[in-house]
Protein backbone atom coordinates (compact mmCIF):
# COMPACT_ATOMS: atom_id res chain seq x y z
CA UNK A 1 0.00 0.00 0.00
CA UNK A 2 0.92 3.50 -0.90
CA UNK A 3 1.07 5.76 2.23
CA UNK A 4 3.27 8.47 0.93
CA UNK A 5 1.26 12.05 0.75
CA UNK A 6 1.69 14.85 -1.28
CA UNK A 7 2.94 17.99 0.30
CA UNK A 8 0.42 20.65 0.98
CA UNK A 9 -0.39 22.85 -1.39
CA UNK A 10 0.24 26.56 -0.74
CA UNK A 11 -3.11 28.72 0.22
CA UNK A 12 -3.09 31.11 -2.17
CA UNK A 13 -3.44 34.61 -0.60
CA UNK A 14 -6.42 36.04 -1.04
CA UNK A 15 -6.80 39.53 -2.60
CA UNK A 16 -7.80 42.41 -0.07
CA UNK A 17 -10.95 43.76 -0.50
CA UNK A 18 -12.89 47.20 0.42
CA UNK A 19 -14.29 45.39 3.43
CA UNK A 20 -10.63 44.49 4.49
CA UNK A 21 -9.49 48.30 3.74
CA UNK A 22 -12.71 49.77 5.88
CA UNK A 23 -11.64 47.27 9.03
CA UNK A 24 -8.28 48.38 9.04
CA UNK A 25 -9.45 52.05 9.03
CA UNK A 26 -12.07 51.85 10.95
CA UNK A 27 -14.56 53.81 8.36
CA UNK A 28 -17.80 52.16 6.44
CA UNK A 29 -16.80 51.24 3.19
CA UNK A 30 -18.56 53.84 1.41
CA UNK A 31 -15.72 55.86 2.50
CA UNK A 32 -13.40 53.49 1.53
CA UNK A 33 -15.57 53.59 -1.80
CA UNK A 34 -15.15 57.56 -1.67
CA UNK A 35 -11.56 58.03 -1.29
CA UNK A 36 -10.85 55.19 -3.98
CA UNK A 37 -13.21 57.64 -6.67
CA UNK A 38 -11.56 61.20 -5.40
CA UNK A 39 -11.76 61.78 -1.82
CA UNK A 40 -15.02 63.68 -2.80
CA UNK A 41 -16.73 64.76 0.96
CA UNK A 42 -14.18 62.79 3.35
CA UNK A 43 -12.44 64.30 6.44
CA UNK A 44 -8.70 64.63 6.23
CA UNK A 45 -8.77 61.96 9.16
CA UNK A 46 -10.36 59.23 7.73
CA UNK A 47 -8.52 60.08 4.08
CA UNK A 48 -5.60 59.11 6.29
CA UNK A 49 -7.08 56.62 7.85
CA UNK A 50 -7.87 55.05 4.59
CA UNK A 51 -4.63 55.65 2.97
CA UNK A 52 -2.57 54.09 5.70
CA UNK A 53 -5.05 50.94 5.58
CA UNK A 54 -4.74 50.62 1.89
CA UNK A 55 -0.91 50.81 2.36
CA UNK A 56 -0.57 48.38 5.18
CA UNK A 57 -3.71 46.14 3.51
CA UNK A 58 -1.65 45.89 -0.01
CA UNK A 59 -5.05 46.78 -1.54
CA UNK A 60 -5.37 47.42 -5.11
CA UNK A 61 -8.43 48.62 -6.94
CA UNK A 62 -9.58 46.15 -9.52
CA UNK A 63 -9.44 48.84 -12.70
CA UNK A 64 -11.89 46.42 -14.95
CA UNK A 65 -14.40 46.17 -12.27
CA UNK A 66 -13.96 49.84 -11.69
CA UNK A 67 -14.52 50.63 -15.36
CA UNK A 68 -18.09 48.66 -15.66
CA UNK A 69 -19.16 51.48 -12.66
CA UNK A 70 -17.60 54.66 -13.66
CA UNK A 71 -17.80 54.23 -17.56
CA UNK A 72 -14.66 55.21 -17.75
CA UNK A 73 -11.28 53.69 -18.80
CA UNK A 74 -8.86 55.92 -15.90
CA UNK A 75 -6.46 55.72 -19.10
CA UNK A 76 -5.05 58.85 -21.65
CA UNK A 77 -4.16 58.92 -25.62
CA UNK A 78 -0.68 60.68 -26.00
CA UNK A 79 -1.77 61.43 -29.66
CA UNK A 80 1.20 62.45 -32.24
CA UNK A 81 -0.15 63.27 -35.89
CA UNK A 82 3.21 63.14 -37.57
CA UNK A 83 4.59 60.33 -39.55
CA UNK A 84 6.36 57.84 -37.12
CA UNK A 85 10.15 58.50 -38.01
CA UNK A 86 9.42 62.16 -36.19
CA UNK A 87 8.87 60.29 -33.43
CA UNK A 88 12.14 58.90 -33.03
CA UNK A 89 14.13 62.04 -35.06
CA UNK A 90 12.58 64.85 -33.15
CA UNK A 91 13.40 65.25 -29.37
CA UNK A 92 10.48 67.60 -28.83
CA UNK A 93 8.20 65.15 -28.80
CA UNK A 94 9.98 62.43 -27.05
CA UNK A 95 10.31 65.25 -23.70
CA UNK A 96 6.37 65.95 -24.04
CA UNK A 97 6.01 62.05 -23.86
CA UNK A 98 7.84 61.84 -21.11
CA UNK A 99 6.33 64.79 -19.45
CA UNK A 100 2.73 63.61 -19.78
CA UNK A 101 4.00 59.82 -18.43
CA UNK A 102 4.81 61.59 -15.47
CA UNK A 103 2.29 63.73 -15.20
CA UNK A 104 -0.35 60.58 -15.10
CA UNK A 105 2.31 58.32 -13.21
CA UNK A 106 1.28 60.58 -9.97
CA UNK A 107 -2.86 60.34 -10.49
CA UNK A 108 -2.35 56.09 -11.21
CA UNK A 109 -3.52 56.42 -14.87
CA UNK A 110 -1.57 55.11 -17.66
CA UNK A 111 -0.42 56.51 -21.21
CA UNK A 112 -1.23 54.95 -24.45
CA UNK A 113 0.55 56.26 -27.40
CA UNK A 114 -0.93 56.57 -30.69
CA UNK A 115 0.71 57.70 -33.87
CA UNK A 116 -1.61 58.33 -36.69
CA UNK A 117 0.68 60.46 -39.44
CA UNK A 118 -1.51 58.21 -42.44
CA UNK A 119 -4.93 58.12 -43.10
CA UNK A 120 -5.06 54.85 -42.05
CA UNK A 121 -3.67 55.21 -38.93
CA UNK A 122 -6.01 57.69 -38.00
CA UNK A 123 -9.02 55.91 -39.46
CA UNK A 124 -7.64 53.24 -36.17
CA UNK A 125 -7.22 55.56 -33.94
CA UNK A 126 -10.32 57.64 -34.07
CA UNK A 127 -12.27 54.26 -33.57
CA UNK A 128 -10.25 53.20 -30.57
CA UNK A 129 -10.73 56.06 -29.20
CA UNK A 130 -14.29 56.45 -29.91
CA UNK A 131 -15.06 53.23 -28.93
CA UNK A 132 -14.21 54.75 -24.97
CA UNK A 133 -10.79 52.72 -24.36
CA UNK A 134 -9.16 55.89 -23.53
CA UNK A 135 -10.94 58.79 -20.89
CA UNK A 136 -9.29 61.69 -23.15
CA UNK A 137 -6.65 62.76 -26.08
CA UNK A 138 -3.67 64.59 -25.72
CA UNK A 139 -3.24 65.93 -29.08
CA UNK A 140 0.09 66.49 -30.52
CA UNK A 141 1.70 68.79 -33.63
CA UNK A 142 -2.05 68.90 -34.82
CA UNK A 143 -2.80 70.74 -38.40
CA UNK A 144 -5.36 72.96 -39.43
CA UNK A 145 -7.53 71.24 -41.55
CA UNK A 146 -6.80 67.48 -40.04
CA UNK A 147 -9.97 64.96 -39.79
CA UNK A 148 -8.51 63.81 -36.75
CA UNK A 149 -9.19 67.12 -34.80
CA UNK A 150 -12.23 67.36 -36.44
CA UNK A 151 -13.33 64.00 -35.67
CA UNK A 152 -12.68 64.34 -32.04
CA UNK A 153 -14.55 67.67 -31.66
CA UNK A 154 -17.42 66.01 -33.66
CA UNK A 155 -17.60 62.77 -30.90
CA UNK A 156 -17.03 65.51 -27.81
CA UNK A 157 -13.78 63.52 -26.91
CA UNK A 158 -12.28 65.51 -24.10
CA UNK A 159 -8.84 66.56 -25.47
CA UNK A 160 -6.38 69.08 -24.90
CA UNK A 161 -3.96 69.87 -27.82
CA UNK A 162 -0.51 70.84 -27.79
CA UNK A 163 -0.39 74.39 -29.39
CA UNK A 164 -3.28 76.58 -30.77
CA UNK A 165 -5.83 74.28 -32.68
CA UNK A 166 -6.37 75.54 -36.06
CA UNK A 167 -9.63 76.13 -36.58
CA UNK A 168 -11.04 74.90 -33.56
CA UNK A 169 -9.79 77.53 -30.82
CA UNK A 170 -13.09 78.35 -29.43
CA UNK A 171 -13.84 74.50 -29.01
CA UNK A 172 -10.99 72.69 -27.91
CA UNK A 173 -8.32 73.60 -24.79
CA UNK A 174 -4.62 73.49 -25.34
CA UNK A 175 -1.29 74.67 -23.93
CA UNK A 176 1.18 76.73 -26.50
CA UNK A 177 4.31 78.24 -26.06
CA UNK A 178 4.53 81.75 -27.37
CA UNK A 179 5.12 81.11 -30.61
CA UNK A 180 4.66 84.57 -31.99
CA UNK A 181 6.56 86.31 -29.39
CA UNK A 182 9.02 83.72 -29.62
CA UNK A 183 9.88 84.40 -33.11
CA UNK A 184 10.13 88.22 -32.47
CA UNK A 185 12.11 87.76 -30.11
CA UNK A 186 15.01 85.70 -31.97
CA UNK A 187 14.23 88.16 -34.88
CA UNK A 188 15.36 90.83 -32.51
CA UNK A 189 18.16 88.97 -31.18
CA UNK A 190 19.39 88.42 -34.95
CA UNK A 191 19.27 92.08 -35.87
CA UNK A 192 20.86 93.23 -32.92
CA UNK A 193 24.17 91.25 -33.63
CA UNK A 194 24.09 93.73 -36.84
CA UNK A 195 22.67 90.94 -39.29
CA UNK A 196 20.93 93.30 -42.18
CA UNK A 197 19.85 90.32 -43.96
CA UNK A 198 17.76 87.63 -41.92
CA UNK A 199 15.84 84.65 -43.54
CA UNK A 200 14.01 82.51 -42.25
CA UNK A 201 12.83 78.51 -42.67
CA UNK A 202 9.29 78.07 -41.67
CA UNK A 203 7.66 74.98 -39.84
CA UNK A 204 4.65 73.71 -41.59
CA UNK A 205 2.49 76.85 -42.12
CA UNK A 206 -0.43 74.38 -41.04
CA UNK A 207 0.69 74.03 -37.47
CA UNK A 208 -0.03 76.45 -35.02
CA UNK A 209 4.50 76.86 -34.16
CA UNK A 210 5.08 76.90 -38.32
CA UNK A 211 2.00 79.71 -38.37
CA UNK A 212 3.14 81.80 -35.20
CA UNK A 213 6.91 81.87 -35.46
CA UNK A 214 6.59 83.35 -39.19
CA UNK A 215 4.17 85.41 -38.11
CA UNK A 216 6.73 86.75 -35.37
CA UNK A 217 10.00 87.14 -38.06
CA UNK A 218 7.56 89.27 -39.91
CA UNK A 219 5.96 90.93 -37.41
CA UNK A 220 9.46 92.14 -36.19
CA UNK A 221 11.08 93.13 -39.49
CA UNK A 222 8.03 95.05 -40.44
CA UNK A 223 8.89 96.90 -43.26
CA UNK A 224 12.09 95.27 -44.10
CA UNK A 225 10.62 91.90 -44.46
CA UNK A 226 11.32 90.32 -47.87
CA UNK A 227 9.47 87.32 -48.97
CA UNK A 228 13.00 86.20 -51.30
CA UNK A 229 14.66 85.22 -47.57
CA UNK A 230 11.79 83.18 -46.33
CA UNK A 231 11.35 79.24 -47.02
CA UNK A 232 9.22 76.64 -45.61
CA UNK A 233 10.34 73.47 -44.25
CA UNK A 234 8.49 70.65 -42.37
CA UNK A 235 10.70 70.44 -38.90
CA UNK A 236 12.65 67.67 -39.98
CA UNK A 237 16.34 67.98 -40.60
CA UNK A 238 16.02 67.29 -44.22
CA UNK A 239 13.87 69.91 -44.64
CA UNK A 240 16.02 72.54 -42.78
CA UNK A 241 19.20 71.66 -44.78
CA UNK A 242 16.50 71.59 -48.47
CA UNK A 243 15.48 75.26 -47.09
CA UNK A 244 18.77 76.53 -46.46
CA UNK A 245 20.13 75.29 -49.96
CA UNK A 246 17.14 77.27 -51.22
CA UNK A 247 18.21 80.72 -49.81
CA UNK A 248 21.28 80.18 -50.36
CA UNK A 249 21.31 79.71 -54.53
CA UNK A 250 18.16 82.67 -53.79
CA UNK A 251 19.77 84.74 -51.63
CA UNK A 252 23.55 84.16 -51.41
CA UNK A 253 23.88 87.42 -49.83
CA UNK A 254 21.62 86.74 -46.44
CA UNK A 255 24.14 86.88 -42.92
CA UNK A 256 21.77 85.27 -40.85
CA UNK A 257 18.60 82.70 -40.44
CA UNK A 258 15.65 81.86 -38.07
CA UNK A 259 15.09 78.58 -38.51
CA UNK A 260 12.01 77.27 -36.86
CA UNK A 261 13.09 74.01 -35.27
CA UNK A 262 16.40 73.24 -33.65
CA UNK A 263 16.06 69.83 -35.62
CA UNK A 264 15.95 71.95 -38.89
CA UNK A 265 18.66 74.42 -38.02
CA UNK A 266 20.92 71.54 -37.47
CA UNK A 267 20.33 70.90 -41.19
CA UNK A 268 20.86 74.11 -42.35
CA UNK A 269 24.40 74.36 -40.24
CA UNK A 270 25.39 71.13 -42.40
CA UNK A 271 24.43 72.58 -45.39
CA UNK A 272 26.42 76.44 -44.45
CA UNK A 273 29.46 74.07 -43.81
CA UNK A 274 29.18 72.37 -47.21
CA UNK A 275 29.11 75.88 -48.44
CA UNK A 276 32.35 76.91 -46.65
CA UNK A 277 30.24 79.51 -44.94
CA UNK A 278 31.14 79.86 -41.20
CA UNK A 279 28.77 80.11 -38.79
CA UNK A 280 28.39 82.51 -36.78
CA UNK A 281 31.38 84.52 -38.74
CA UNK A 282 29.18 84.50 -42.61
CA UNK A 283 25.88 83.83 -40.83
CA UNK A 284 24.22 83.42 -37.51
CA UNK A 285 21.76 80.38 -36.80
CA UNK A 286 18.97 81.20 -34.60
CA UNK A 287 16.87 78.17 -33.52
CA UNK A 288 13.67 77.24 -31.83
CA UNK A 289 12.70 74.36 -29.27
CA UNK A 290 15.74 74.06 -26.82
CA UNK A 291 14.76 69.84 -26.38
CA UNK A 292 18.51 69.36 -26.23
CA UNK A 293 19.53 68.66 -29.51
CA UNK A 294 20.46 73.01 -29.61
CA UNK A 295 23.29 72.36 -27.20
CA UNK A 296 25.29 69.07 -29.06
CA UNK A 297 25.12 71.16 -32.69
CA UNK A 298 28.37 72.93 -33.82
CA UNK A 299 28.70 75.09 -32.97
CA UNK A 300 26.27 75.03 -30.37
CA UNK A 301 22.69 76.76 -31.37
CA UNK A 302 21.59 79.81 -29.69
CA UNK A 303 17.50 79.32 -29.90
CA UNK A 304 14.52 79.70 -27.77
CA UNK A 305 13.63 77.45 -24.85
CA UNK A 306 10.02 75.95 -25.06
CA UNK A 307 9.04 75.26 -20.74
CA UNK A 308 8.09 71.19 -22.46
CA UNK A 309 7.98 69.79 -19.36
CA UNK A 310 5.31 72.84 -18.13
CA UNK A 311 3.51 72.09 -21.26
CA UNK A 312 3.17 68.43 -20.35
CA UNK A 313 2.37 68.55 -16.83
CA UNK A 314 -0.53 71.35 -17.91
CA UNK A 315 -1.65 69.45 -20.45
CA UNK A 316 -2.68 66.31 -18.26
CA UNK A 317 -3.97 69.05 -15.75
CA UNK A 318 -6.48 70.38 -18.21
CA UNK A 319 -7.06 67.58 -19.86
CA UNK A 320 -8.64 65.44 -16.31
CA UNK A 321 -10.60 68.58 -15.60
CA UNK A 322 -12.29 68.79 -18.94
CA UNK A 323 -13.01 64.79 -18.15
CA UNK A 324 -14.68 65.69 -14.82
CA UNK A 325 -17.40 67.86 -16.82
CA UNK A 326 -15.24 71.85 -16.46
CA UNK A 327 -15.00 73.35 -19.99
CA UNK A 328 -12.06 73.57 -21.52
CA UNK A 329 -9.18 76.03 -20.92
CA UNK A 330 -6.24 77.43 -22.78
CA UNK A 331 -2.80 78.44 -21.33
CA UNK A 332 -0.20 80.37 -23.16
CA UNK A 333 3.59 79.84 -21.36
CA UNK A 334 6.25 82.06 -22.07
CA UNK A 335 9.48 81.28 -24.31
CA UNK A 336 13.09 82.38 -23.44
CA UNK A 337 16.04 83.70 -25.30
CA UNK A 338 19.11 81.33 -24.73
CA UNK A 339 22.39 82.43 -26.64
CA UNK A 340 24.95 80.04 -27.34
CA UNK A 341 27.32 79.97 -29.96
CA UNK A 342 25.90 80.42 -33.67
CA UNK A 343 24.55 83.51 -32.65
Amino acid sequence: MDTTTDAAAPVPRRRPTIRDVAAAAGVSRGTVSRVINGGHWVSPEALAAVEEAIRTTGYSMNQHARSLVTGRSNSVAFLLTEPQHLLFEDPTFSILLRGAAQALAGRSMPLLLMVAGTPEEQSQVLSYVGAGHVDGVLLISSHAGSPVLAELVRQGIPTIACGIPLGFEGQLGYVAADDLGGGRRMTRHLLDQGRSRVATITGPLDTPGGKMRLEGYRTELGDAFDETLVAHGDYSRESGAAGMRELLERRPDLDAVFVASDLMAAGAIQVLREADRSVPGDVAVGGFDDSGLAATVDPPLTTMRQPFERIASEMVRLLLEVVEGEAPAAITLPTSLVVRSSA
